[in-house]
């Protein structure tokens, strides 16, 4: 294996060896003898193999063996400082360009086993259920085509209208009037031809009016508007597919994003299951929350938010950097507070009879 040092700085104090690669943090080696530095230095002209690095570090005066070097290299990689040059890019240079800065984001993550390139294959070969172009959803769509998503199936049942401009930037003025669903898709095929777009202008009223389209499907994210429910029901149908839901929305002064992870996470009704009911204040209020009729206060900045989190909790699903992080959580971002983010377990009920209809799954995602 060739190993390649990342990009990191370093310098000498004493007989410490100080090593920046995340500007958040550094890490403080001991190198008395400067062996560390060398072998970092070497790592840097080139990536080598464990047997041509013993060569060249023995240049150095540093006679170690092939078997110590790779004991180092294994400590370089526990660090997250090198990885297998051979897994830092796709096999096309046009994708290599393409994906330039998400091979980049996916290096940080990279190590002797873990391929950054791998990472990209990942989402290019992911299919996503996208559900609602509306507000959080156009920006979503934009989110995921741009970290090369191979495959998505856009669905909405609205017409372009000229309120949508202030926060749905797939839309122009000679949209007016026509299907999101199929505008949208018209946006993907003219950014980027390689992805496959699927348009579908219908109205969601059940879970069943979904179970053809999570056929193949790896995720579904977005939220439906138009009824209280709707969010249930695509939650049920992603239930029922063993597939992750990753939703989110806004209200006047909070954004809000989950996602649900079939037989291992509660799911979007343990949640519901668990609001008060009677006639005490809190459930009164909940009640009127849910039946309220709102203007749409989303603006641009907001929706784009809401369309970021949503991409980046996918892209963790899909491409598998690192673990889902609002898997079973509720995450609000209250813009009186500037956006600090408040995490709440969705309540796991054992009586749940939507979660009781996935498939069996094995074991924890890394």
């Amino acid at each position: 294996m060739r190993v390649a040092l990342k990009e990191c700085e370093w310098e000498t104090i004493g007989e410490d060896l100080l090593v920046i690669f995340d500007a958040r943090e550094a890490m403080t080696l001991s190198d008395p003898e400067g062996q560390v530095a060398a072998l970092l230095s070497e790592l840097r002209e080139a990536p080598r193999t464990a047997a041509e690095l013993s060569v060249a570090l023995a240049g150095r005066g540093f006679r170690l063996s092939e078997e110590d070097v790779g004991r180092g290299l294994a400590g370089l990689d526990s660090l997250g400082l090198v990885e297998d040059a051979d897994g830092r890019a796709l096999d096309d240079p046009g994708e290599n360009e393409r994906h330039f800065s998400n091979l980049s984001f996916y290096g940080t993550y990279a190590a002797l086993d873990r391929h950054r390139a791998a990472f990209q294959r990942s989402m290019r070969e992911a299919h996503v259920l996208v559900l609602g172009v509306g507000g959080g959803g156009s920006s979503l769509v934009q989110c995921l085509a741009g970290l090369g998503v191979g495959e998505l199936t856009l669905v909405d049942q609205d017409r372009v209208e000229s309120r949508n401009f202030a926060r749905q930037f797939l839309y122009h003025h000679a949209d007016l009037g026509l299907s999101k669903a199929e505008r949208a898709a018209a946006w993907v095929r003219e950014y980027d031809p390689d992805i496959k777009v699927h348009p579908v202008d219908r109205w969601v009223s059940a879970p069943e009016d979904l179970a053809d389209l999570v056929q193949g499907v790896d995720l579904i994210a977005g939220g439906l508007d138009g009824h209280p429910h709707a969010n249930l029901w695509a939650n049920e149908a992603a239930v029922r597919a063993g597939i992750p839901y990753v939703l989110g929305g806004a209200n006047r002064s909070q954004l809000m994003y989950l996602s649900v992870d079939p037989g291992r996470t509660a799911c979007l009704a343990c949640d519901y299951a668990d609001r008060p009911v009677g006639d005490d204040p809190e459930a009164v209020a909940y009640r009127i929350v849910e039946n309220m009729k709102l203007s749409n206060p989303l603006t641009g900045p907001m929706a784009m938010q809401v369309g970021s989190l949503l991409a980046l909790e996918a892209q963790r699903y899909l491409a598998g950097f690192e673990p889902p992080r609002a898997a079973g959580q509720r995450v609000t971002l209250d813009l009186r507070e500037g956006l600090t983010p408040e995490w709440r377990p969705l309540p796991a009920n054992p009586e749940c009879q939507v979660c009781r209809l996935a498939p069996p799954c094995e074991g924890d995602r890394r």
